[in-house]
């Protein structure tokens, strides 16, 4: 399990050099918000990430692979010691699904969310909550509407897991097969709900939600 301080090495072609390894740490796990892709999840190191390492290996100190050197934010063009890589097991599932299907197919169900800060728990009234996401918008005929999820509601629960982030709930839908059928769990004013939706496949144009 990879975790903050792990010595890591980037591998890769810096501008067209050849093959370069640079060392550094793993900065930080789970990145997200940072308006490279929809769906973010990415390893944030500081080993040197520049052009031309994209595509190449992040190992760690026992040489195991544990992602894909992606992408870098800098003001130069170069390395300024914050480079992003994603997670081998997502790039294994990506990979996986293009293999056999020839392409990656996302689960989806057609809802817009806001992450709850204490400022809305208490204009909600709601409960001393470790997690939990409010849901701002349903598409009408998506999966939500038809399994009766509302606007206002508050989902508490995806099956046996608790998402404390709209992030966490565009992971958990967006791994999931379409035909899956979940339990959705969570809050409708001041009672408990429990509904049962089916994730369908993401269509190409929609809000940016889950």
């Amino acid at each position: 399990h990879l975790r903050v301080g792990d010595v890591v090495l980037a591998i890769g072609n810096p501008f067209g050099v050849g093959q370069t390894v640079t060392m550094g740490i793993v900065s930080a796990t789970g990145r997200n918000q940072l308006g490279i892709n929809t769906f973010e999840n990415f390893i944030q190191t500081d080993a040197a990430i520049n052009p031309g390492n994209s595509g190449g290996a992040l190992i760690n100190a026992y040489g195991e692979l544990v992602g894909i050197n992606t992408a870098i934010f800098s003001k130069t063009g170069g390395s300024d010691g914050i480079g992003f890589a994603i997670p081998v097991a997502l790039a294994k599932g990506v990979m996986d699904q293009i293999l056999k299907q020839g392409r990656v197919v996302r689960g989806w169900l057609g809802i817009a969310g806001q992450d709850i800060t204490p400022e809305l728990a208490q204009a909600f009234s709601l409960p001393d909550m470790r997690g939990g996401v409010l849901v701002s918008g349903v598409l009408e005929g998506g999966p939500a509407d038809q399994a009766g999820i509302e606007p206002g509601d508050i989902i508490t629960r995806i099956d046996n897991r608790v998402p404390g982030s709209v992030f966490d709930i565009l992971s958990i839908i967006s791994a999931l097969p379409p035909g899956t059928k979940i339990e959705v769990r969570g809050l409708r004013g001041n009672k408990s709900i429990k509904l049962e939706a089916v994730v369908s496949e993401r269509p190409k144009i929609q809000m940016n939600d889950g």
